[in-house]
């Protein structure tokens, strides 16, 4: 039987990662659809994170599952319960992946390609680092690789914040000289923001994989 509960961890663990691996390519592409403002790439990267939702609600049942043929406890239950609720942080993500894409495709063309150099591409390469990282979590059982890996996870979405604070300051600035223009900039402070959003989820996933192995408290995701 435990061999069996193992087995169907491990399936949960495959399908968890699949999707992050997913999500990770998809915010790739987007920083080359970035650089050229390329509405092809931005389809390839939505490409990659299709049907999510059926995708985690199997995942779901599978855990379900789990739960009730083989009532884990302690660490087996912390586990399984992480991966539950891991699911919906990577269903965020890949709804915030499809905001962006939806948002940045209609104003990569009014953004400066200073402003895209300076901040939107560092921004979503931090983001990419996040969730590799945060998806690199689920196979690793060493306690001090995990609280290291989580650290640097907690170091790309600081600097997706302080990034975005920056942008924040420089459109806004912009906005305030330039008259009549106030609802474009708006639309790309709001596109911006979910390349933050992201990386919140990874960190959200990593806080989940700490407690998965290690236990603690549980914190609540945004």
């Amino acid at each position: 039987m435990l061999q069996t509960f193992r087995s169907s961890v491990n399936d949960v663990q495959d399908k968890i990662t699949n999707i992050g691996n997913d999500l990770v390519r998809a915010n790739e592409l987007i920083v080359d659809a970035i650089i050229a403002c390329d509405v092809e790439k931005f389809n390839d990267a939505r490409g990659y994170i299709k049907n999510i939702s059926s995708k985690t609600s199997d995942i779901d049942n599978l855990i379900i599952k789990i739960l009730a043929l083989y009532t884990p406890e302690a660490r087996d239950l912390r586990q399984v319960v992480a991966y539950f609720k891991i699911t919906n942080e990577l269903a965020r993500a890949c709804a915030n992946t499809r905001s962006f894409i939806r948002g940045f495709t209609d104003i990569c063309t009014d953004l400066e390609e200073q402003t895209i150099n300076d901040y939107a591409i560092p921004m979503q390469n931090s983001t990419i680092r996040a969730i590799k990282i945060a998806v690199s979590m689920i196979n690793c059982h060493d306690s001090d690789e995990l609280r290291e890996r989580y650290d640097e996870v907690l170091i790309e979405e600081n600097k997706t914040d302080d990034l975005y604070s920056m942008i924040e300051k420089n459109l806004i600035q912009q906005a305030d000289t330039k008259n009549g223009e106030f609802e474009k900039y708006h639309r790309m402070l709001r596109a911006l923001r979910k390349s933050e959003k992201i990386a919140g989820r990874a960190i959200s996933m990593a806080n989940l994989l700490l407690y998965a192995n290690i236990g603690g408290e549980l914190q609540a995701s945004n």
